[in-house]
């Protein structure tokens, strides 16, 4: 991450919020000049690190646009920026302590994400062209973002030394450098033993010997890599809805929820912190079954006749 100055967060932070957050350009560019015109204040009241933002800076920034007139609508957004902001720096190690925990967050609907399904995944997967040698870095990552449910960054991260294969998991440093252990399915482990053969044979950079997935440098892939080869897919597979790596995360979570996969080992496996966060895939999935029952529900399918 690159941390010298706030120019260079506002260029992660937005980065973060398209590909590890899946939010849309409207939602970035808004939430990226939040935090634009946040650091414009602190630099104005004499500040020039994040570590050095403390909660009566932000209350006073907040206090700061209500005397400004600005509208209790766009405060609410403010906050809500000015939170992801915080808790992206405080999962890239950049700040010890979230100066936001004091921060009063308005409460906003609860988002439900966009979700494959297995067809729609099954389409992908097999859309890859498998007679080029990225080909098969290309599936075996597919294969993995959807076996594990892994975020982005997780997976450019993944190491030759976090597989253990053969015990059936592999090994994932988390947010907030959390380590934790996710079982592995067969379709991703042969990808990934396909993708092996191909790269003993590709070029690797001295210090990426350890990297599972490398780019044509041989070097570890950017997260806006794997965001092309995601979106590139999509469109050749015909599925014409906006899905980014993300999207296989949540299609993982809603997938094992609606097969009875219990709330916790779902918790444990995505990584979060709270339960609350992993409660929006039951959402997911009561937002289908209500869909079902509206469509074959017999008061859905005609209107009775007067007399009936």
């Amino acid at each position: 991450m690159n941390r010298e100055g706030f120019e260079g967060i506002l260029s992660d932070f937005s980065s973060y919020l398209k590909l590890e957050r899946s939010l849309s350009a409207n939602t970035v560019a808004a939430y990226s000049r939040d935090a634009e015109f946040l650091f414009d204040y602190l630099k104005n009241e004499g500040l020039s690190k994040v570590e050095d933002v403390e909660g009566a800076h932000l209350t006073a920034y907040i206090e700061s646009l209500s005397a400004a007139g600005i509208s209790k609508r766009s405060q609410a957004r403010a906050i809500s920026s000015i939170n992801a902001l915080f808790r992206f720096l405080e999962e890239e190690g950049v700040i010890k302590e979230n100066p936001c925990d004091m921060l009063d967050a308005p409460k906003m609907q609860k988002h439900l994400p966009s979700v494959l399904s297995v067809e729609e995944i099954t389409a992908i997967l097999n859309s890859v062209d498998l007679s080029k040698p990225q080909g098969h870095r290309n599936r075996a990552i597919l294969e993995m973002l959807y076996s594990c449910g892994l975020r982005v960054s997780e997976l450019v991260n993944l190491r030759i030394s976090d597989l253990f294969f053969d015990e059936g998991f592999i090994r994932v440093i988390g947010k907030g450098n959390k380590q934790r252990l996710i079982p592995v399915g067969e379709p991703a482990v042969k990808a990934v033993g396909f993708w092996m053969d191909i790269r003993r044979h590709w070029p690797v950079a001295r210090d990426s010997e350890d990297v599972l997935f490398l780019n044509r440098r041989g070097r570890k892939m950017t997260r806006e890599m794997v965001f092309h080869i995601v979106k590139e897919q999509a469109e050749l597979a015909g599925i014409h809805k906006d899905i980014s790596p993300h999207t296989f995360r949540h299609s993982f979570a809603t997938h094992m929820v609606e097969n009875g996969a219990d709330l916790r080992v779902v918790q444990e496996m995505l990584g979060h912190e709270s339960i609350l966060t992993t409660e929006i895939y039951t959402h997911i999935d009561t937002r289908k079954w209500q869909e079902t029952i509206l469509k074959f529900h017999p008061a859905g399918q005609h209107t009775p006749q007067d007399g009936s």
